[in-house]
């Protein structure tokens, strides 16, 4: 029986609809069905079900709220995930801890490796790094996934926002300096319903191919939705947000070549397929 966390998620769900295609036993829950930020609910889990695994999407993702909100973006991110962490290694359950590239400190313009130093820039980044930390001293059997600009059919994000804003505006300012790899939560779930049914434990980094800067891709949406919204480029700087973002986000997919598994499409494919999925 596979465990999957955060199921009302973007990526969440679209690993559930992978597990379920492929006939595989599996438990899909969110904050209504498992407090994870509770250790005895977790371990009373653990005791009712036979996992076998355990694929952990939930988390605390609001970025910039994170940094009036440390301690419960901290609680969910690092002591749900320890919690969830324990309970896999004392029943000898696989785990699959998605992370993010934001546990870089996104500096130069060479791709980041899987043990390159870390240096988050904000809360939402260190809590996600102590997340790992606590999967990679409590598991044996552990999976760490980095991955970075996910969208996907449930919820909000960048792409849809666009496509939302160019209804009413001839025109958006979007970020220029900011450089690394939309993926799709679609693309990223395959890879890893495929992953978790292997014992190649480890760190990896899994995104859609090729770069792009957040201007970039917006252009890119509106291009294959017929939309005629201006992109107008500003810097980093110009644009005021409460948590600092990595300017380099580029991750490097070594790990996944080395353990023989696929890479993800390109992210203009992605987007592509995305953008005719939801107009």
């Amino acid at each position: 029986m596979i465990l999957v966390t955060g199921a009302n998620g973007q990526l969440g769900g679209d690993v559930c609809r992978i597990l379920k295609d492929k006939g595989k036993a599996f438990l899909p829950t969110d904050t209504d069905t498992l407090d994870i930020t509770d250790k005895e609910s977790v371990e009373t889990f653990f005791a009712t079900h036979n996992i076998d695994a355990v694929i952990h999407c939930a988390a605390y993702t609001a970025v910039d709220k994170a940094e009036d909100n440390k301690e419960l973006c901290f609680l969910v991110n690092e002591t749900g995930t320890r919690n969830l962490s324990l309970c896999a290694e004392s029943n000898h359950s696989k785990m699959l801890y998605v992370s993010t590239d934001y546990i870089f400190n996104g500096e130069g313009n060479e791709t980041f490796e899987t043990d390159s130093p870390k240096g988050p820039l904000n809360v939402y980044g260190q809590s996600k790094l102590k997340g790992e930390l606590a999967v990679l001293e409590n598991c044996k059997k552990a999976f760490i996934v980095r991955t970075s600009w996910v969208f996907g059919e449930k919820n909000t994000n960048f792409i849809a926002t666009m496509l939302r804003l160019s209804e009413t505006h001839n025109a958006v300012s979007v970020v220029c300096d900011q450089v690394g790899s939309p993926t799709y939560s679609k693309h990223l779930a395959k890879l890893i319903c495929n992953m978790i049914e292997t014992e190649k434990f480890g760190v990896y980094h899994a995104t859609n191919e090729g770069f792009c800067s957040w201007a970039e891709l917006a252009k890119e949406v509106f291009s294959v939705a017929g939309k005629t919204t201006k992109v107008n480029s500003v810097l980093s700087s110009d644009y005021k947000s409460k948590a600092k973002r990595p300017l380099n986000s580029r991750l490097s997919k070594t790990s996944l070549d080395n353990n023989g598994f696929e890479r993800l499409p390109g992210w203009r494919e992605a987007v592509k397929e995305y953008v005719l999925n939801i107009l």
